[in-house]
């Protein structure tokens, strides 16, 4: 497996989170070692995301497992409309591949790019924005 350590960023826009649950915790705290926890399941060996108590696939019990954080931009928008004040716009939201399984997604910011250069297979990787006890995954172009 790649290296999955990645060095965390903190983030100066706000951000409406999920609840933190014991379910996401992990997928929302795994950024401040920067690493991208990813439910999986030990075993049918399938990755799923958004997390929650049992595999959809075979309802056993799921573990955290740190991923490369590396993919594709699966499919994308550019938000121009500014519901947040605190928020500039233009911000890309994207569905993210991850490269360790076929059809395992997540969505998330891309930043440090334009967002008029964002494309569906652009090849990226995770970065970590704080907010309060979350480190939230977003997406840069790989360089």
């Amino acid at each position: 497996m790649a290296d999955t350590s990645v060095t965390p960023v903190s983030s100066q826009a706000p951000r409406i989170l999920p609840p933190i649950d014991d379910t996401s915790r992990p997928y929302w705290t795994g950024g401040a070692e920067g690493r991208l926890l990813i439910a999986h399941c030990a075993s049918c060996g399938r990755f799923f995301h958004p997390p929650r108590p049992a595999c959809p696939g075979c309802d056993a019990a799921p573990e955290f497992v740190a991923v490369s954080g590396r993919g594709t931009v699966f499919t994308y928008t550019v938000c121009h409309q500014q519901f947040n004040p605190n928020v500039p716009t233009p911000f890309v939201v994207a569905l993210i591949e991850l490269c360790e399984q076929t059809g395992l997604r997540l969505t998330a910011n891309v930043v440090d790019c334009d967002p008029e250069a964002v494309y569906s297979g652009m090849p990226v990787e995770v970065r970590f924005e704080q907010q309060d006890d979350a480190w939230v995954p977003v997406f840069a172009p790989v360089t």
